[in-house]
């Protein structure tokens, strides 16, 4: 009986918490207006949330990665990725168009997928940068993304814990319990040196 009031209890206290504490929103950087120019460059890989498991079980195997992003064209992107799995380096690369009308970035062969920028502010960290990748149901009748999730990426590869905790506590106000962080245990210069650019 004890047990039953208390987590009605707890469940009350959550809604009256969200209700005058909302969960703060991330801040949209609108892709044919932000200026790209200060994104450019490298950035580590540091954690992913999502609303389900299958979304980000991908980047459990890894054991750390960096990118760097480039601007090839006036409205073309080149993200070049280097992923450390186990003792293997994979280098793949991915291109971004830019649209006049969109806010979001298109994935060259991908049309059906979203890609969104947003402020780092959303984890303490304006020098941070989230991605967010979202996929349409399969079919009309669904009614859930196939792909929804959302990955921190800073310019260090050390950072404040505390970046990383804020990140993956806005998410799980947003129902996004989901989550996976690299242990980076092979992160080091010797990772660089040993993963040359070259895409898959």
């Amino acid at each position: 009986m004890w047990n039953q009031t208390l987590a009605y209890f707890c469940s009350f206290y959550s809604f009256l918490y969200h209700v005058f504490v909302p969960c703060p929103l991330p801040e949209l950087l609108p892709a044919n207006t932000v200026n790209r120019q200060q994104y450019l460059g490298k950035w580590y890989f540091q954690a992913a949330v999502s609303h389900r498991e299958a979304h980000i079980e991908g980047f459990r195997a890894l054991d750390s990665n960096w990118f760097t992003m480039e601007e090839t064209d006036k409205d073309t992107l080149l993200l070049t990725g280097h992923m450390r799995m186990g003792q293997n380096c994979i280098n793949q690369t991915w291109t971004y168009h830019i649209h006049p009308d969109r806010d979001d970035l298109e994935l060259e062969g991908r049309a059906q997928r979203r890609s969104l920028l947003w402020s780092g502010k959303w984890a303490n960290c304006p020098d941070c940068i989230i991605l967010q990748e979202i996929e349409p149901p399969l079919n009309e009748m669904g009614s859930e993304d196939s792909l929804g999730r959302h990955m921190l990426y800073t310019r260090q590869k050390k950072v404040d814990p505390k970046v990383v905790t804020t990140f993956l506590k806005n998410a799980a106000c947003h129902t996004m319990s989901a989550s996976v962080q690299l242990p980076q245990e092979k992160a080091g210069n010797a990772f660089q040196v040993q993963c040359p650019v070259s895409a898959l």
